[in-house]
């Protein structure tokens, strides 16, 4: 993390306090947890609010290929820079309750994994319904999973949220040494729930 890339946060994080859920990057710690089981076969990757691409650095560290990420990032100062420094990946300027309504990042190829960086706590739920159902419905291919941090000391989707997804969540784990202190849990479909993809 760069004195730069903090000061990007923290400008960011003053334009609009609803929509960067923390005022610096994520940590080391945290992007090696969210990005553990992934790999060059992990791929296609979607990842959502990638700020200023810890993630997606920890991502292309682990062997995925960069023509194989698509970042969507909402902000257009976030998502210039990383154009700048990850010009072989694909970066979406919009916002990712589109989702749902677009046609599949990667074409016939759906996504095998999105990585989210979002501050679901802090947006409106039917947003965050919007957003989760459009990946699940649009984005992923079957056995796709959806991972994404949290803050809170709960999961950032309560059970009747994963009920009505007809999603199942299983926490990964915590990353004490990140500033603040987060949690990631990974969802997919629930083994019950059949949906033609």
């Amino acid at each position: 993390m760069t004195f730069t890339d903090t000061l990007l946060f923290l400008r960011a994080w003053l334009r609009g306090p609803s929509k960067i859920g923390a005022v610096a990057p994520s940590g080391a710690a945290l992007a090696r947890l969210i990005t553990r089981d992934m790999g060059p076969r992990s791929g296609p990757v979607i990842e959502l609010g990638p700020g200023t691409g810890v993630f997606t650095q920890a991502l292309l560290d682990r062997g995925v290929p960069a023509h194989r990420l698509a970042l969507v990032e909402s902000d257009k100062t976030f998502a210039s820079t990383l154009m700048q420094r990850f010009p072989d990946t694909r970066v979406l300027n919009m916002d990712a309750d589109y989702l749902g309504i677009t046609e599949p990042l990667f074409g016939i190829e759906r996504a095998g994994v999105v990585i989210s960086g979002l501050p679901l706590l802090s947006m409106p739920r039917e947003k965050v319904l919007t957003i989760v159902d459009g990946l699940f419905s649009r984005q992923l291919r079957k056995d796709g999973t959806f991972h994404q941090f949290t803050y809170g000391p709960r999961c950032p989707l309560p059970p009747h949220e994963l009920r009505e997804l007809g999603l199942e969540a299983t926490r990964v784990g915590s990353a004490l040494l990140n500033l603040p202190p987060a949690s990631v849990y990974r969802f997919r479909r629930r083994r019950s729930v059949s949906l033609a993809i």
